[in-house]
């Protein structure tokens, strides 16, 4: 079964922003769906449906002692949601193309395809698209917050209440892993990133090679006895000059155009069996500019060309 010529979508919302202490993700899908997310992939091809939006708890409805506890609880009810509503689209024979929300959710989602592929022992490639590395844990993070812990979780280094329960992780291996795009670290964190088997791939060695050649390197990695790929996809990746509407901005990132070329190589590969978009914060954004940008990356990574 080559997943890239699935023809079928889902789109799944994420409206939560308790992985962070920066409001305004919360409203990052319905964002995306305004500025025509749906019509924009059935004009390339697909048929579209749309799941609507996990259950998330209104943050000021919560506890204190869920806050003194970075929400840990409610975003591993979150990611167990999401873990069954991908496992259920990927059986359905469609791709999820999931919408956040903060990169917590990648728990979730990422599990979800590790579940489907591994109940045919078959494995499963990750591209994480992003400026951070998101693989800080409790004892690691400078601020506790768990949208910088997703990586870390799903390669058995973080907090084990967040990773769905029955998730077999043999079938995701750190050297089938590429971090592409990253630029701002945490002190310890770069030790982590340097030992954990994760290939990795920085701003500068896209300054110095070019996007094309670091993708075609990424996409190698993720494809090296897999048999399919999941993409991550965090909009901060991508320079907040151009791409503004984002909790946590970090100046020298990647260009629209090689964000949308590293996912259109991504595409030509014929791999791709799921794709998370996460972190756009409208609070933040200039005249909806990154949700925009936003629905341009989805048609992007789903085929569409130039010509």
């Amino acid at each position: 079964m080559v997943y890239g010529q699935f023809k079928k979508i889902e789109i799944i919302g994420v409206p939560s922003d308790l992985g962070t202490h920066v409001r305004g993700t919360n409203i990052g899908p319905a964002c995306i769906r305004i500025a025509g997310l749906k019509n924009s992939i059935e004009t390339i091809g697909y048929e579209v449906s749309d799941y609507g939006d996990v259950v998330v708890p209104i943050r000021e409805s919560l506890s204190q002692r869920s806050r003194d506890d970075f929400f840990v609880e409610e975003i591993s009810d979150i990611c167990w949601q999401l873990y069954h509503i991908v496992q259920s689209t990927l059986t359905d024979g469609k791709i999820p193309v999931v919408l956040g929300g903060d990169h917590s959710l990648a728990i979730g989602s990422i599990s979800g395809a590790i579940s489907f592929f591994s109940k045919t022992k078959q494995r499963l490639g990750l591209i994480w698209i992003d400026a951070h590395a998101d693989l800080n844990s409790r004892e690691t993070s400078e601020t506790g917050n768990i949208h910088g812990m997703p990586l870390a979780t799903l390669i058995g280094k973080g907090d084990n209440r967040l990773m769905p329960r029955a998730v077999d992780n043999t079938c995701l291996h750190p050297h089938n892993i590429a971090l592409v795009g990253i630029r701002a670290l945490d002190p310890i964190e770069r030790d982590i990133c340097k030992g954990c088997g994760i290939r990795y791939f920085t701003m500068r060695d896209i300054d110095e090679r070019g996007i094309s050649q670091v993708m075609e390197d990424a996409v190698a990695i993720a494809s090296d006895n897999t048999d399919a790929i999941a993409v991550s996809f965090d909009l901060d990746a991508i320079d907040p000059t151009q791409a503004p509407g984002v909790s946590t901005p970090a100046m020298g990132g990647l260009t629209c155009r090689e964000a949308r070329l590293a996912l259109e190589l991504i595409n030509k590969s014929n791999r791709l069996c799921s794709f998370d978009l996460v972190e756009l914060n409208p609070i933040c954004d200039t005249a909806n500019k990154s949700a925009v940008l936003a629905t341009e990356l989805v048609q992007a990574v789903l085929g569409q060309t130039i010509l």
